[in-house]
């Protein structure tokens, strides 16, 4: 599926469009383009660099975006300040919990103001309270406009969304919409 991917790997078989543009048709240098300017990825490990303070962890993430340092850190300090990391900005890893962590992880994903947000099992790692964080940051980036994908095998969480789709053994096994549907509530 291109979309639990994010256009990483090239499809075997079918036509993929992302944009309007053929994927089998890019290069990877296009295709990577396409990503970095489209799709931002919360991974299940945080892949913050040790040695760099927050800001600069979120700022690096868009350097494929061929935008300037100075945007780069502008865009970072203010995508911090939403995720409520305005206190933490010169802070590095090792002196964050995990949900801070988490939370410069979605930073770092949405800085460059994506259209879709894939976000692989993004409240795994984390306490109840610093998850329930997480899930209103990413229903927040919902309602700002953000599409976002949420893989994650807690049943819990995923009914609160207002559609699932269950994926076995590498096709879609169901396709569903929920009560959150109903009430508006959850993410697209």
């Amino acid at each position: 599926m291109w979309w639990s991917d994010g256009a990483l790997e090239r499809p075997t078989a079918g036509r993929i469009s992302l944009d309007g543009h053929d994927l089998a048709g890019l290069r990877e240098r296009q295709v990577a383009a396409l990503r970095a300017h489209r799709i931002g990825f919360v991974f299940q490990q945080f892949f913050l660099l040790a040695g760099l303070s927050c800001v600069e962890n979120v700022a690096t993430g868009l350097l494929y975006t061929g935008a300037s340092a100075r945007v780069r850190r502008r865009r970072a300090v203010e995508v911090l300040r939403r995720v409520g990391l305005g206190h933490r900005l010169d802070h590095r890893p090792e002196q964050l919990s995990g949900g801070e962590k988490q939370r410069v992880a979605i930073a770092r994903a949405v800085a460059g103001r994506p259209a879709l947000l894939l976000a692989d099992e993004p409240t795994g790692a984390l306490d109840s309270a610093s998850g329930a964080a997480v899930v209103d940051l990413l229903r927040e980036l919902n309602v700002d406009g953000t599409t976002v994908v949420v893989i994650t095998h807690d049943r819990e969480l995923a009914a609160s969304f207002p559609r699932r789709v269950g994926i076995q053994d590498g096709r879609i096994a169901f396709d569903e919409r929920g009560a959150a549907a109903a009430t508006g509530g959850g993410a697209r």
